[in-house]
This record gives C-alpha cells, structure tokens and sequence, in this order.
C-alpha cells in the first residue's frame, strides 16, 4: 500500500482539510489584547489584570484570567467601576456601575496594587463588559465572517503592494482571489500550537507565506475578484499523509510514518481534534471527481452527478443549502450536483477514536506546527482515505474543501477562531 505514497507532492492537498476547523467568532473584547496578563509578581506594586469574574464575594472578586490562574480582586470604595461594550477602543462612552452590578461570567480588567504574594490585587479601577454583551458581540462577529468573509491557501504574497493571492477553488472550480490589505487592516497570526483565534497574536504581512492557510473579511470589489480587507488570520499548519505506528489512548498520542519523508512523527490529540473514519463510498466519490469522472447519479454520498468546472455560490455555511449525504453533493452551494462542501459533510462522518485506528491504516492529518516545547497536536484526522491518495493530482485534489465555508468547520476552538 505505501507504494502509493511515494510522491511528497500527494500530500500537497492536506493543508486545505484545516479549513474545516477553523470557526468564526469574535475577538475577546476591546481589551482582549491584555488576555496574556500573567498574574503578578510578587513585589510588583502596580499591575493589570483580565478575565472573567468566576466568583463575587462581597467586594472581593474571583478573576479567571485568560491564561487560567485565579486572581482576587478587591474593588474598593474608591474604586473607578465602569461598564463599556465589546469593541470599544476607549471608554468615552463607558457608564459607571456599581459592585452589585458586577456578574458570574463578565469580562474584567482590572488596574492597582498588587500583593506581596502576587494572588491579589487592590483594584484602583476596573473595566467589566457583561456577559451578554460579548456574546451578542461574538454572535454579531461571527456572522460578519460568515457573510463577508473568504478562506484559502496562500499562492503569493506582494508585500511592496499590499497583495495577497489567495485559492478559493472547490472540486473541480480552482478559483483565486486577491486580497488587498492596507494599513487599516487588522492583521492576526495563529499561534503555532493553536488554531483558536484567541490565541492569535498581531502579526505583519511579511509574515503571510505561500502555502499559509488564511482567512479574510473585507468588502470585495464588483468583479468579485479582490476584496479590500478589514480583517485578515493566517498561520502555518503541517499536512501529514501517513500511515499509523501505534497509538497510546492513556496519553492521547499518535505515532504515524509521515510518508513524505519516512520519518516517524508523534502527534497529541486534544479533546477537541477532529477524528473521523471517510465511509468506503464517500471515499470512492471523490477519489473518482478528482480522477475528473463524474459520480453515478443516484444513492451513496454523492446524489447526483456533478459536472466539472461548475462552480457554486460563495454562501458561507448557514446560509442556505444542503449538507446531507443524498442532497447532490453540493453542501452549503445550494446548487444540486455543484461542488462538495467537505466542512460541512466532514462534522456529518461518523467518528473515530484511537483505540480504533491500527498498525498500518492509511490516514490523512492537519497538525499544528508545534514547538520545541508544545509537540503538535492534531486538527483533523481523517481515516478510510487510501482511494484519495491515489486518485488524482495534487492541484486537483487541493480543491476538495471550500473554503469559503470555514465557520462550517467543527468543533475545534468552537467560538475561538475564524
């Protein structure tokens, strides 16, 4: 079987499976970039904190922050207590509260002394967004990405004119867009051990690399082929065809042969890592459209026959359109017999766990890039996919997710990442 491996170039189109699990949602809040507030030093006099209010006891608070230490804060009666919404970048328009005011689950960030032991702080003033209002706010953000946003593989970078080119093809419709970002754009970059958009760090454009997955949210212009970017997240994750050496459940690891280069590679898997068996003839679909022969009409994963070339609407998920095994195979396109949307299909295939997999299996995964100190941990796993990796040629078979349907995704970073 591994015969079939042998070209590295088969592995090209694995990048593309990470766009099924990056999902949409907004950022933290207008203070979010503080989320990475360690708790303070013992010794540090003044200091800031933010995260969410796990606890109210009297005028004592207990603050989760976002890197998961509990911190209390002491609001005193001098206390400035202010309220302000999500994506407010100052606080003119922020009210006064009081304590009482102050929820379970509301976002805080908090400024004052710390203590000696670094586990308290004596707030001089303190920020809160209610509960409810980031999630409107995140519901709010993440239909905004659903309606004007795009997703794809990066093929060049312009760093000289602000010019990103970017695949956006589905089966059978290879498709490019230019996205053009300006010095208004707001430029994010996924961790390398994170595919959640909270863990996204400010980046630059010359970060942005061929080969990068990237998600934009812009305005496109009339032609429909460049979109002016308000918003752009993109990051580096490692495409892995290989074939398994053995799994280990009590520590929730994987060691496969990347058959790329013949080395033995050990992944993490998270609880939220996607891992899912392709049925045979769902597996058998696409191995034949990416052989360019059209499915029998009728029965399986498929519905109807497709025909080459068409291309389908750009509707993010939810916006209309069947997923369904059975429903033309067109996923959220709407277009019966229009180009599979595998993000939408994939949460549909049934799952499959460690235990499962054996010595040999062929699999096709997305990882994180990892770091010496952070091994990757897997996005997706994908089992029952031998008839993939023989079907067709690498640009082909880079077409099989689209991309536009990322907040279809899954489960990974569910309300995390775009």
């Amino acid at each position: 079987m591994r015969s079939i491996f042998r070209s590295p170039d088969k592995v090209a189109f694995l990048g593309a499976l990470v766009l099924s699990a990056l999902s949409i949602a907004a950022p933290r809040s207008a203070f979010g970039q503080q989320s990475d507030a360690a708790p303070p030093a013992a010794g540090t006099k003044k200091t800031r904190v933010v995260g969410v209010v796990k606890a109210v006891n009297g005028n004592a608070l207990t603050l989760t922050t976002d890197a998961g230490a509990d911190i209390n804060v002491v609001i005193q009666p001098t206390t400035r207590l202010v309220r302000t919404e999500p994506g407010q970048t100052d606080l003119k328009t922020a009210t006064a509260i009081q304590l009482s005011d102050v929820q379970v689950g509301d976002r805080m960030l908090a400024g004052g002394t710390a203590s000696d032991d670094g586990k308290s702080v004596s707030a001089t003033s303190a920020v809160v967004m209610k509960k409810s209002d980031v999630a409107e706010k995140q519901q709010h953000d993440r239909e905004e990405w659903q309606r004007n946003g795009v997703g794809g593989v990066v093929k060049a970078v312009d760093v000289s004119t602000g010019m990103i080119t970017l695949s956006t093809g589905t089966l059978g419709a290879p498709n490019t867009l230019g996205v053009k970002v300006s010095k208004d754009t707001i430029i994010r970059r996924y961790a390398p051990d994170s595919v959640k958009f909270d863990d996204a760090k400010p980046g630059t454009l010359e970060q942005v690399k061929v080969g990068d997955q990237l998600r934009a949210r812009g305005t496109k212009s009339e032609d429909g082929k460049e979109m002016a970017a308000a918003e752009i997240v993109s990051g580096t994750f490692r495409s892995i065809a290989a074939t398994v050496i053995s799994s280990d459940a009590a520590n929730n690891t994987i060691t496969v042969t990347d058959l790329a280069n013949k080395r033995a590679v050990t992944l993490k898997v998270a609880p939220d890592s996607q891992m899912h068996q392709l049925p045979a003839m769902f597996a058998q679909r696409i191995a034949m459209r990416l052989k360019g022969t059209a499915p029998p009409a009728g029965g399986g994963a498929g519905g109807g026959p497709a025909t080459q070339g068409q291309s389908s609407d750009a509707r993010p998920s939810g916006a209309g359109g069947d997923a369904r095994p059975g429903s033309g195979f067109a996923g959220g396109s709407g277009h019966p017999g229009g180009a599979p949307d595998f993000q939408q299909m994939l949460n549909r295939m049934p799952a499959v766990q460690l235990t499962q997999l054996q010595k040999g299996d062929a699999l096709m995964i997305v990882a994180t890039e990892g770091t010496a100190d952070s091994p990757s941990q897997v996005i997706i796993l994908l089992s029952g996919v031998e008839p993939i990796l023989t079907a067709a040629s690498p640009s082909a078979a880079s077409t099989i997710l689209s991309p536009w349907n990322l907040s279809a995704g899954a489960n990974m970073g569910t309300g995390d990442a775009p």
